[in-house]
């Protein structure tokens, strides 16, 4: 079957994003004397929502508080976003292979709106996808299905016919969870972690070889 349609999570996957994501939280908790290490990081924050995540950090925090925390530490993250920043190696083959054969693509993240685009300006790809899928904006977010669900609907595609590309555990499982053929993104987490949480298979960027084999079928 031809893979024609290609679903692409953002923070980790598209661009290097997590240390700055880290540094951000890190910032906020300080006020209580606290801070969360790369493991915490990569295990409770890496890929989920906001309301997850600080359901984690402070448990039964209503969203009334916890909202503008969440929003005072995406704007720390943007504010730590260079002019420009370089997408990960390889993207820039795939988008041109996705347009060659007449594919659609689609971003599905469960980063804030702003962020995503300011994200996807920084990386020099605004524009270069067919839609934008925002997990907040959705009755449920990652790791549910129901993003991924959601990109194939507004592309026309199907999940025998999708790959989907994530570099963290609620990611990987939301996508395979949509019975999307999943590549685990290397970085954040190792391929143990990364094949635990559903990943088909595990490439480095996008230039990885196991890619370009199912591409050519």
């Amino acid at each position: 079957m031809a893979i024609t349609t290609f679903l692409f999570d953002l923070d980790g996957t598209l661009m290097d994003s997590d240390a700055l994501h880290h540094a951000a939280f890190n910032t906020i908790l300080a006020r209580w004397g606290r801070e969360v290490d790369v493991d915490y990081y990569k295990t409770h924050i890496m890929g989920a929502s906001n309301a997850m995540i600080f359901d984690h950090l402070f448990p039964g925090m209503p969203a009334s508080e916890y909202l503008p925390l969440a929003e005072e530490k995406e704007q720390l993250f943007r504010s730590q976003l260079d002019q420009h920043v370089e997408p990960t190696p390889g993207i820039a083959r795939l988008l041109e292979h996705i347009a060659r054969i007449g594919g659609r693509s689609a971003v599905v993240t469960n980063a804030p709106r702003a962020n995503a685009e300011l994200m996807l300006k920084a990386t020099g790809l605004a524009g270069r996808f067919d839609a934008l899928v925002i997990g907040d904006e959705l009755p449920r977010a990652k790791p549910d299905p129901l993003p991924y669900l959601t990109a194939l609907q507004l592309l026309g595609g199907r999940a025998d016919e999708a790959v989907a590309f994530e570099d963290s555990s609620s990611g990987v499982k939301a996508a395979s969870g949509a019975k999307v053929w999943t590549y685990g993104m290397l970085g954040g987490l190792d391929e143990t972690r990364l094949r635990a949480a559903g990943a088909h298979a595990v490439i480095r960027d996008f230039n990885g070889q196991p890619l370009w084999d199912k591409l050519a079928g």
